[in-house]
């Protein structure tokens, strides 16, 4: 049998084919117009773990491959997207680039996690500051905090040798001579001493294995949030200068003194890395922790005030001339004793690291100063940041100071009138 097609038909037939394609070319073309850019899921979100407290980056809807961070970066610069609406996809990118940079597993940074998982974390943070310190010696903050990290790095691990610090020679054994001391000193001048070193005397040995893990995680939570603000900065001016700094301040992540924080490393000048650097520890000790330290100072009251104190006791920041907390301040009271005008002196800082103007002031008034010195002598400066951070740290270790400690507190202790 034949079948014969007719002109008419094929042409119809035609017609039908080129009308489902144009259909189906259109209903594409108006899913693509549907399609939104893959950024906008990230515009307009907050920071929700800015502070540093829990694990991974600051918001679980942004992703932490930075290949993916940095295409919807890219696209969103592209459109013209004012950077308030990108500021955290834009911090969470450059804290990527951070991490990574420093050799630390964001995802894996999680303080809550307690001392031991996160040890290799806490002193890879220390050491990335020392490397971004010495490959750009105009960067004085980022000396400091890995200088005087070392020293606070010491102490974190004197808190985590829990059978050696709670037990025999540690904080047990501080509190105990320190309340020795006090049953001798006439209660007129014990009683005007600052509640801190009293409170050494009669709640140091009830510290527990339980308060200092929470107080070392209070620490890595502060490390975290400081690292988490400034570093990321950091590593914005490296790769693109002061228009790295530019977007982040018009994203709303930097205000006005950081800005000029930035501008005045960028001047290349010596005032200009000086300015630099008193702007950021104002930043990171007045603005980043300052609330976190007033939490911890009064957290698991009265534990969170001899926790603080015996830190403060204990520091002594690595940076060469630097007086440690008790030599910079210590302790002078005067009182009535029987009618004679007595004071005591006390080898024990008058203050506490926790309280703002306090810690300010030994910052500015010793701290500072000396950096700036090591930073203005090349030499010296090469040596100091040259070295590794395992050096810096045995050397801070307060179990092998505490003998030394306990000498002071014992023949320093004087009382005059």
């Amino acid at each position: 049998m034949t079948f014969r097609t007719s002109s008419r038909t094929v042409r119809g037939y035609f017609r039908v084919v080129a009308l489902f394609l144009c259909l189906v070319f259109a209903a594409g073309a108006a899913s693509t117009a549907r399609a939104e850019p893959a950024y906008t899921a990230y515009l307009d979100l907050p920071s929700l773990n800015g502070d540093g407290a829990g694990a991974g980056g600051l918001d679980p809807a942004l992703p932490l491959d930075e290949s993916l961070l940095a295409q919807a970066l890219g696209q969103a610069r592209a459109d013209g997207v004012a950077p308030r609406r990108y500021a955290t996809l834009l911090h969470q990118y450059w804290l990527v680039v951070a991490t990574r940079n420093a050799d630390i597993e964001l995802a894996a940074w999680d303080p809550g996690r307690g001392p031991h998982a996160n040890e290799r974390i806490f002193n890879q943070v220390y050491v990335n500051y020392l490397r971004l310190a010495t490959r750009h010696p105009e960067f004085y903050w980022a000396g400091l905090a890995g200088i005087a990290g070392g020293s606070f790095a010491s102490g974190f691990f004197d808190m985590g040798d829990v059978g050696v610090v709670l037990d025999v020679p540690g904080i047990h054994q501080f509190g105990n001579a320190v309340a020795d001391l006090l049953r001798a000193t006439p209660p007129e001048l014990a009683r005007a001493l600052p509640e801190d070193i009293r409170l050494l005397a009669t709640e140091g040995f009830r510290l527990s294995a339980a308060d200092v893990a929470w107080y070392q995680t209070r620490l890595m939570i502060m490390q975290k949030h400081i690292f988490t603000d400034l570093v990321p900065m950091h590593e914005a001016y490296v790769a693109l200068g002061m228009r790295g700094i530019e977007e982040m301040y018009a994203a709303g992540l930097l205000d006005d003194d950081l800005r000029t924080a930035w501008r005045s490393i960028a001047s290349g000048t010596g005032d200009g890395y000086v300015d630099a650097l008193v702007r950021m520890t104002d930043r990171e000790q007045n603005h980043v922790v300052a609330d976190q330290w007033d939490e911890t100072s009064a957290g698991r009251a009265p534990i969170g005030r001899v926790l603080t104190y015996i830190s403060t006791v204990a520091g002594k920041p690595g940076v060469p001339g630097v007086r440690a907390p008790g030599v910079f301040a210590p302790t002078v009271v005067t009182a009535d004793v029987g009618g004679r005008s007595l004071a005591l002196r006390v080898p024990l800082p008058a203050f506490n690291w926790a309280d703002r103007d306090a810690r300010w002031s030994y910052i500015t008034g010793d701290l500072v100063p000396r950096h700036i010195d090591l930073e203005t002598d090349p030499a010296l400066a090469g040596t100091v940041l040259g070295e590794a951070f395992w050096g810096k740290l045995a050397r801070g270790r307060l179990a092998a100071r505490l003998p030394d400690l306990l000498a002071d507190l014992t023949t320093q202790w004087q009382i005059s009138g």
